[in-house]
């Protein structure tokens, strides 16, 4: 946010909004109001000539954000994950986003390798190739390993691209900060949320080795998932810059034809990846966040092969109960208990009537319910759903909308190879499933056994914490009340050799 160069990047911005066509569209996606409309136009339209043209063949968001450069281009796919922030029809259009940017010069990648691994190429690898993927913030070359012979995938980031983005970014919070200085109603957006989102996820896509300890994690969860692979990360030859890892063979996921001719079965290739998103998403709570169809192959043996892992999505253990009892709930029509759920959960504030929101459940989950198999739509169901808990109330969760979007994606892609298969009857024995495991006795003796491990860790400090909270409470007493110091102190040493037995106990057992 620092320097005048951020007024004239916004001003550039807003005239290329305005001369791709693209500034109404966005002023109405963010229901910016009259004020934000005034200020935007004023910056614009005088410098409109000295905006960006772009492909006039683009949707026009589309259009002004690639001819804006890498930053807005990845704004946009952030962006196209918060349906909540800009409105379905812009997520859409912003979806269509492809990193098909010029790319770099393979002499440059080369000497980028270099640099990173502290080896003369030619001594790392016997082939590198010219790039066969150019994205906003990388390219991709094919190589071979000169130490083995094996083919890999090089991801190289370009050359000055932190400094590229910290400008934009710093331009980016400076809009935000104007939008809620002109506009107080659009602070509901969180715009200045949003930015620090983007600002965190970028970092994160710039040093190549968080993404390669995201794609560790993720192949350790899912190495025993039938017909499902991930290519292996080759530490030896990644840094902060360069992510070396073992080439996905295949066919492109999209190319029905191609898989018809290695002889897989759709039908089943479609279950199956539904299948692994809920299991993933539900039982590991780590879920590739960016699954269509340009991230996945097929290969000969039928396997679905998963990869470019810079978008993850993380719910935490209890968020996923909760949301798998919300998905139980609407499989078996219980839309009582799927409110109770958001309540007990604190999704919804306690004073807003339990009924009325099962009443206003049930005209989200009736008229899905009685589509035909090949309409019903998970995804569409959480977008509802977040349609009803936002009118009670209901603050936004970036983790469930990450989940949603990646929902919608991945059932595109499961209807693009079998356009009849039934969503519910592929989920209903994951979620009860996880359901079984995670909500019944056996959990609950799991539950008991963690909280159990934790107390004992803490085992000889807690009659020390318990004597010393206890006697605090005694000094705060009013003057009236002092007498009862002397019982509160006897609680205290009762308290802390209570606790002593507890400790021991649990010591002998644990």
């Amino acid at each position: 946010m620092r320097g005048p160069h951020n007024i004239w990047r916004l001003i550039r911005t807003g005239a290329t909004l305005e001369r791709t066509g693209a500034m109404n569209f966005v002023l109405d996606a963010f229901e910016a109001p009259k004020a934000v409309r005034l200020v935007a136009r004023a910056l614009a339209i005088p410098f409109k000539p000295l905006g960006y043209k772009g492909d006039p063949n683009l949707q026009p968001a589309t259009r002004a954000l690639t001819a804006l450069g890498p930053a807005y281009i990845k704004f946009g796919q952030i962006l196209s994950t918060r349906p909540d922030v800009v409105g379905e029809e812009m997520a859409l259009q912003l979806r269509v986003l492809q990193d098909q940017l010029p790319a770099f010069p393979v002499d440059v990648a080369k000497a980028e390798v270099e640099k990173e691994l502290g080896q003369p190429i030619d001594a790392i690898f016997s082939e590198f190739s010219e790039p066969v993927a150019a994205a906003s913030i990388a390219q991709v070359h094919r190589a071979r390993l000169a130490s083995s012979g094996e083919e890999v995938a090089v991801k190289v980031l370009r050359p000055g691209v932190e400094k590229a983005f910290q400008k934009d970014v710093d331009a980016f919070y400076l809009a935000a900060r104007m939008v809620e200085l002109f506009s107080p109603g659009s602070r509901r957006l969180r715009p200045m949320d949003v930015i620090e989102h983007f600002d965190g996820v970028v970092h994160g896509e710039l040093d190549l080795r968080l993404e390669s300890a995201a794609a560790s994690e993720f192949a350790a969860n899912t190495k025993d998932d039938a017909g499902f692979q991930l290519p292996l990360i080759k530490w030896d030859y990644s840094a902060r810059r360069v992510m070396t890892l073992g080439w996905a063979e295949g066919v492109p996921m999209g190319d029905n034809a191609a898989i018809d001719a290695i002889g897989v079965d759709r039908v089943e290739l479609s279950e199956r990846i539904l299948a692994l998103f809920l299991n993933h998403a539900l039982r590991d709570g780590y879920f590739h966040g960016d699954m269509h169809q340009g991230n996945l192959k097929v290969a000969d043996n039928g396997d679905i092969v998963a990869f470019d892992f810079g978008i993850m999505g993380h719910i935490d253990e209890y968020t996923r109960r909760v949301y798998a009892e919300i998905l139980y709930g609407f499989i078996r029509k219980d839309y009582k208990r799927v409110a109770e759920v958001h309540f007990e959960a604190g999704y919804i504030p306690a004073d807003k009537d339990v009924d009325e929101f099962a009443r206003a459940l049930r005209a989200v989950g009736e008229p899905i319910f009685g589509m035909d198999a090949d309409r019903i739509s998970m995804g569409r169901l959480l977008a509802y759903l977040f349609e009803v808990t936002e009118r009670f109330g209901m603050e936004t969760r970036t983790e469930l909308i990450l989940l949603q979007r990646t929902m919608i994606v991945v059932e595109g892609v499961a209807r693009s190879l079998n356009p009849q298969m039934n969503i519910w009857q592929v989920a209903a024995p994951i979620v009860t499933d996880y359901i079984t495991k995670s909500i019944g006795p056996k959990a609950i003796i799991t539950d008991l056994t963690k909280t159990a491990r934790v107390l004992s860790r803490f085992g000889p400090r807690l009659p020390a914490l318990v004597e010393a909270a206890l006697i605090r409470q005694a000094e705060a007493l009013p003057p009236a009340r002092k007498p009862f110091k002397r019982y509160i102190a006897l609680a205290a040493v009762l308290g802390a050799a209570g606790a002593a037995i507890v400790i021991g106990i649990l010591d002998a057992v644990f």
